[in-house]
């Protein structure tokens, strides 16, 4: 067992740090649920942005995976507080699937104030609407 365990310290301090970050505690994640179909959308681009005087500043981009989940959404940079938003791509998501919608891109805008603190985004999901909260 100890033997495993050493092995599992040694290969994660090999990995890149971003995988590291994202494996571990990222202060950022998002979920996306079809709300039509009750399952996850796969393959959504979400970016994320800071509010920057009066525009936005792109910090990281990705892609969903097969859960709809993105688990590390925040760039490796030192965490800071202030406004932020993510944008969910869904126009190109409704094309793959061959659907149309309303809403071709879905910003969501929040204010992180603790960087102790994990933000979750969960975005619930149709062609004509969507909801989203502060997740856990």
């Amino acid at each position: 067992m100890k033997k495993y365990l050493i092995a599992a310290a040694l290969a994660a301090s090999f990995c890149a740090p971003s995988v590291v970050m994202a494996a571990g505690k990222n202060l950022l994640s998002v979920h996306i649920l079809n709300q039509q179909t009750g399952k996850p959308a796969p393959g959504v681009e979400v970016t994320l942005e800071q509010k920057q005087g009066d525009g936005w500043k792109k910090l990281n981009s990705a892609t969903t995976d097969q859960d709809g989940r993105i688990k590390g959404l925040w760039p490796e940079q030192p965490e800071s507080t202030g406004d932020f938003r993510v944008v969910f791509k869904t126009g190109d998501w409704f094309a793959s699937q061959k659907q149309g919608t309303f809403f071709p891109e879905i910003p969501v805008e929040f204010h992180i104030s603790n960087t102790n603190e994990h933000y979750h985004v969960p975005l619930l999901l149709s062609q004509y609407g969507y909801s989203t909260y502060r997740g856990s």
